[in-house]
């Protein structure tokens, strides 16, 4: 009858802390799981530490996480998670719904949450595209910063530099020194 912890946070400089705290002020956790830098999206049982957790819960075992998208942000896999979990006897307690998750209500709390976490990824994925979208078309650059140009290219080349040594020269591969190559013709 173990009280057992489960934290997520999609990139590497995100932290747990937060969400242990929160869970901490209720819980006396026995046991914690994290998976840190990795994404909702990516199923539950593919997760290294919700794997673990998967392994790890047994029948009277309450499993406690801070909302229900720290479970998934694909619907049907939360729903699936949280069903297959229950099956098993385990008590599943997402502390910012406030709701039993084994009764009806909290089946379908489950249900619409997650498909509103699903929609929510979905809606932030098209405003980041958007935003790329608008810097593309006002010329700025995206990606990698350039560490050299296509002045320093052509200096080199003109200089009698080969394809090889401009990019030995430079620091970069053979292909940054084509590319930048082309950009000057």
């Amino acid at each position: 009858m173990a009280v057992i912890a489960y934290y997520r946070v999609s990139t590497d400089d995100q932290t747990i802390e937060n969400q242990r705290r929160e869970l901490n002020k209720t819980y006396r956790i026995d046991k914690e799981f994290a998976d840190c830098g990795v994404s909702g999206t990516v199923s539950a049982e593919k997760r290294p530490e919700f794997k673990k957790l998967l392994d790890y819960v047994r029948e009277g075992d309450t499993l406690v996480t801070v909302d229900l998208d720290r479970l998934g942000r694909d619907s049907i896999d939360v729903q699936n998670t949280v069903r297959e979990l229950l099956r098993g006897g385990v008590n599943v307690i997402v502390t910012r719904l406030g709701v039993d998750l084994s009764t009806d209500a909290g089946e379908l709390l489950v249900t619409i949450l997650s498909k509103v976490a699903e929609m929510e990824r979905r809606k932030m994925l098209e405003r980041s595209n958007a935003g790329r979208e608008r810097a593309k078309a006002e010329g700025k650059h995206m990606g990698r910063p350039h560490t050299i140009s296509k002045e320093q290219v052509h200096e080199l080349r003109s200089k009698g530099y080969s394809i090889n040594a401009t990019a030995e020269a430079l620091g970069c591969s053979v292909s940054s020194v084509k590319r930048l190559q082309k950009s000057i013709c």
